[in-house]
């Protein structure tokens, strides 16, 4: 797999490791923390989780401005991962819940700006990073094997992204257990309508029923829900704090294999070629143009993509915690649990590592046969397998005939003033889907991912004017933030219509957005010749 590959990949790819441990993570448990410790709703929980999404990818834009400026990328990335582990020192630090009324805001906003500093310091690291990996494949004797070469850096970065949300829901629930409390997954909501002055009916049975199956029975309820709501979110502050050190550990590779990455040359050595040394052939102005069309035409199509693709940390955990039965998703490790809608954060990863290599196989075999795919041909193709996974939603929540989340929840005002979410039913687990829908969706998504992902990255290093490669490669990013700003869509429709309407929109997005992809087919692939 690593014939013919340029040394320093694996260890650009090691050095991402942490990053993805910090993102997914975030895209694991950010959702539910900010419901559980602030009683925030679904769509307002969502306008958070997207603007964080957005701006983790459109300050790649900013970071590959910074990095073909002062032409020090390995400076950049290297503030970048100091900033991030400085963001997860800010929500990893444990505080006072249920929030008093007093520090509501302040508390609130001082979270937000630790996902800013996170956002921040990724927007200085990830794309200046994959533009360095890029330049690796500039030399002749390396540019046939950049498509696999993306598609193995990808498959490694998500190493880590396997264990993080698995540490997460373990380090949560541990600290649950060490406290003397049980976990249950919809505890938290109770717990803050009770608070709130909100909770009647059969959702104040359940946590009064709760209360007492924990022992906890002489104790008044609303003293256990504010006690089970402060453990509950502390640990999830140190699920945060494990991100640190796995930042730590990327900032150490990222130092230790510093010279095995590509130079880039100074402004006044920019026309050089990398692989001789001698002048380059400059790009006419109306090359620099086509190149830069076809680029920005790609970002406008993948951002459907990403808008569906990342409902995975919003809808379809959502979907998890609601509709899903989890108890055949409980792992028993002794000290501690692994359960709870965050495992499904680990399919995607877990599939990236174990198909990368199946289909770098297949992309070889075809090549050899001279029927590969072009990069724009895989991605099209990757937006048609996107579709398919949310058909597989669609169909199964319409045959589940599942209610319409207004039924389970509805929004109310408690006597504070604050809009909360009251349970007014809960829904059997004999009437919840099996956790094999959401299992086999993960799997085509991540299929469609690796059709896309790794290849568009490979696509806008091959494409991109070299002058412009920090640039181009933020924009790629910038696209994903365009669709991770739309995912708030997703949380307003999954509260508003039916489940299954709501995956039939991203299987509308994703095949218009194949559609595109194939009508613009031949003058993509044209251009990147």
């Amino acid at each position: 797999m690593f014939k013919n590959h340029p040394k320093g990949l694996i260890a650009a790819a090691l050095a991402n490791m942490g990053e993805r441990f910090g993102f997914y993570t975030m895209m694991a448990i950010l959702v539910l923390f900010l419901q559980t410790k602030f009683g925030l709703d679904g769509s307002t929980a969502g306008i958070i989780y997207s603007t964080f999404y957005f701006s983790i990818y459109i300050l790649a834009f900013v970071g590959g401005i910074i990095a073909d400026r002062t032409r020090n990328f390995n400076g950049t990335i290297l503030a970048g991962l100091l900033f991030m582990a400085l963001g997860y020192v800010l929500i990893a630090i444990p505080s006072q819940t249920p929030v008093p009324d007093a520090s509501y805001k302040l508390m609130l906003t001082l979270t937000c700006i630790g996902l800013f500093v996170i956002a921040f310091g990724n927007g200085l690291f990830k794309g200046n990073l994959q533009a360095l990996v890029g330049k690796m494949y500039d030399n002749e004797k390396y540019d046939k094997m950049r498509d696999s070469g993306f598609s193995i850096f990808y498959m490694f970065i998500n190493v880590g992204a396997i264990f993080a949300p698995l540490l997460a829901v373990a380090v949560r629930n541990w600290w649950v257990k060490a406290c003397g409390f049980v976990y249950n997954a919809d505890a938290p909501t109770w717990c803050q309508g009770l608070l709130a002055g909100t909770l009647e009916g059969e959702g104040k049975e359940k946590l009064a029923q709760f209360a007492t199956e924990s022992g906890y029975a002489e104790v008044p309820l609303e003293q256990f829900a504010g006690d089970y709501l402060n453990v509950f979110t502390t640990g999830f502050h140190y699920a945060f704090g494990c991100a640190i050190f796995a930042m730590l550990i990327s900032l150490w590779i990222f130092l230790a294999n510093k010279k095995k990455f590509p130079g880039v040359p100074k402004k006044a050595e920019a026309t050089k070629d990398a692989a001789t040394g001698k002048p380059a052939v400059e790009m006419s102005v109306k090359e620099i143009r086509q190149r830069m069309y076809a680029l920005f035409a790609v970002f406008a199509v993948v951002i459907f993509f990403w808008f569906s693709f990342h409902q995975n940390g919003l809808t379809l955990t959502m979907f998890a915690k609601e509709f899903t039965d989890l108890s055949a998703m409980k792992i028993n490790l002794g000290v501690t649990t692994i359960e709870g809608a965050e495992v499904f954060q680990s399919i995607n990863p877990l599939c990236v590592v174990l198909l990368t290599p199946i289909i770098v196989g297949l992309f070889g075999w075809l090549r050899s046969k001279g029927k590969e795919p072009s990069a724009p041909g895989k991605i099209a193709i990757g937006m048609g397998i996107a579709a398919l996974g949310f058909v597989v939603m669609a169909v199964g929540s319409y045959v589940a005939d599942l209610p319409l989340w207004s039924e389970l929840f509805q929004k109310v005002t408690g006597a504070d003033g604050k809009e909360v979410v009251n349970t007014i039913k809960v829904l059997p687990e004999t009437a919840k889907v099996t956790p094999l829908l959401l299992i086999g969706t993960y799997i085509i998504l991540t299929i469609a991912e690796l059709f896309i992902s790794p290849l568009g990255i490979s696509f806008v290093s091959k494409v991109a004017p070299p002058h412009l490669q920090g640039v181009m490669q933020g924009g790629w990013l910038a696209a994903t933030a365009l669709g991770n700003q739309l995912l708030v869509i997703g949380a307003i429709l999954y509260e508003s219509i039916p489940i299954w309407m709501t995956w039939t929109v991203f299987v509308v997005a994703c095949t218009l957005s194949m559609c595109t992809m194939l009508a613009m087919l031949k003058w993509l692939e044209r251009v990147t010749k």
